[in-house]
């Protein structure tokens, strides 16, 4: 088995007092070393003529991982551990995000104008001119990210309470990418009428709604009923936004194998709500050959299981996932880990790409068929290519929220991942560089941009 990389998710701060003599310090980075950690920084806490206190962070590969290198650290004579901080417990404490006035109350006057009485004329001008809502309040550039915490990441159902921090994080990424204010509605039902309807009843104060970790096939109508029944974009980022960036780093992995995206052969694993919607977009960026399979092997029309959603991509005769990949072009991983071998992989037609996009354990760990392949993509931070969301749900609802878009539409979609694809110059394109980084600050505005642009060619931009 391949020993997962280590990194900064699993990462601890360990205090350690150490004689003061020397050696000590190197025989601690040896120990930690030898069983597998990374060392980061290494901080001088009090030293005396005796003994040292140091922090020393540490980047693991899971939680036993960074038990057993606790133990080895305390394995070394005359060492003694005096706490251990995991750091990513620490960054969440308290929670990640909070509110904050625009304005200062400073003054009689301030309060007058922020609050009563001189609120009640603004209140008066937007009951009188509804659209005088976006200018005047935080509806402009507010969104709500909604969840019932059916499906949270790949842990499964974990409730509104399990699902809060990712949504609190979901924000972060909002305002830090994109200037958007987000704020987490985890709802206490998973009822899908109750759903729709609490959303429908929060709408008026949010200029859009982030659907997040709803689990399929309810997520399909609670997005397509949202849809219908309210006037601001509403956009379910585990379908659209994995589909946008898949799509868009297909785009530049075909470029790097010179094939041309209507003559590849595709494969999933994976049909729940991402691997649906990723299929009905590169459908309409030019794909032309899809299977998919679940978990239960091919989808194929005589299978009495299939839902709606499944039955768009059945094929005629069934067959397992080994069966499927024999040939392809492409394999893309929406699903569970390690359910894609190297055989498989092997089995594929020449210059393959494989997207193992199951997180945080890909469908196959890339050092397995690094050699075997012509790119390869993950949704890990730690590997090259990846494949995150945040390069689409940040312009999406800028575009969205700038030009007023009453919806979101698929048009939209293939335009924002042509302009994501666009950023990586032909000159930079390689195996290893199909995608730009989440951190370059270009890609919001491009985003923003093709949506927009989408957005008016449509007729659905409200300026």
């Amino acid at each position: 088995m391949v020993q997962l990389t280590p990194n900064s998710s699993f990462s601890v701060t360990i205090r350690l007092q150490l004689p003061n003599r020397a050696g000590m310090l190197a025989q601690v980075t040896s120990a930690i070393g030898a069983v597998g950690g990374n060392l980061g920084q290494i901080d001088l806490v009090e030293q005396t003529r005796k003994s040292i206190i140091r922090n020393i962070t540490v980047d693991c590969a899971s939680s036993e991982h960074a038990e057993q290198i606790t133990q080895a650290v305390k394995a070394i004579a005359d060492v003694k551990v005096l706490d251990i901080y995991d750091r990513t417990f620490n960054l969440h404490r308290g929670g990640k995000i909070r509110m904050e006035n625009k304005i200062e109350l400073k003054t009689q006057g301030d309060l007058a104008m922020a609050y009563t009485p001189g609120v009640g004329r603004i209140c008066t001008e937007i009951a009188n001119n509804p659209q005088q809502i976006y200018n005047l309040t935080i509806k402009q550039n507010t969104v709500a990210i909604v969840t019932d915490g059916s499906a949270v990441l790949g842990l499964g159902n974990l409730g509104p309470g399990g699902a809060l921090p990712v949504m609190e994080g979901k924000a972060m990424l909002f305002k830090t990418f994109a200037g958007v204010d987000a704020f987490p509605i985890c709802l206490a039902t998973q009822d899908t009428e109750e759903i729709i309807k609490t959303v429908k009843y929060i709408a008026p104060v949010f200029g859009g709604i982030n659907l997040e970790d709803i689990s399929a096939p309810r997520c399909f109508e609670i997005e397509a009923r949202l849809r219908q029944e309210l006037d601001i974009p509403v956009f379910h980022d585990d379908q659209h936004g994995t589909a946008i960036v898949t799509l868009a780093a297909l785009i530049n992995a075909l470029k790097v194998v010179n094939k041309a995206i209507e003559d590849v052969r595709i494969v999933f694993n994976g049909a729940g709500a991402a691997g649906v919607a990723v299929a009905r977009l590169l459908r309409k960026g030019g794909v032309r050959y899809i299977s998919m399979c679940d978990s239960k092997g091919l989808l194929s029309f005589d299978r009495p299981d299939l839902t709606e959603e499944k039955r768009e991509f059945a094929v005629e005769k069934g067959g397992s996932l080994a069966d499927a990949v024999v040939g392809a072009d492409v394999f893309i991983g929406l699903s569970v880990p390690g359910v894609l071998t190297p055989e498989m992989v092997r089995s594929m037609a020449p210059n393959r790409i494989v997207f193992a996009m199951s997180n945080p354990i890909p469908e196959i760990q890339p050092e397995l068929v690094v050699d075997d392949v012509a790119v390869i993509a993950t949704g890990r931070s730690d590997y090259p290519n990846q494949i995150n969301n945040v390069l689409a749900f940040p312009g999406i609802f800028r575009g969205a929220l700038d030009c007023q878009a009453k919806t979101i539409t698929q048009t939209m979609y293939l335009e924002a991942a042509q302009a994501i694809a666009a950023l990586v110059k032909p000159s930079d394109l390689d195996r290893e560089n199909i995608i730009p980084s989440v951190f370059d600050d270009r890609v919001v505005t491009a985003v923003s941009a093709a949506v927009q642009q989408a957005a008016r060619k449509e007729g659905i931009a409200g300026v």
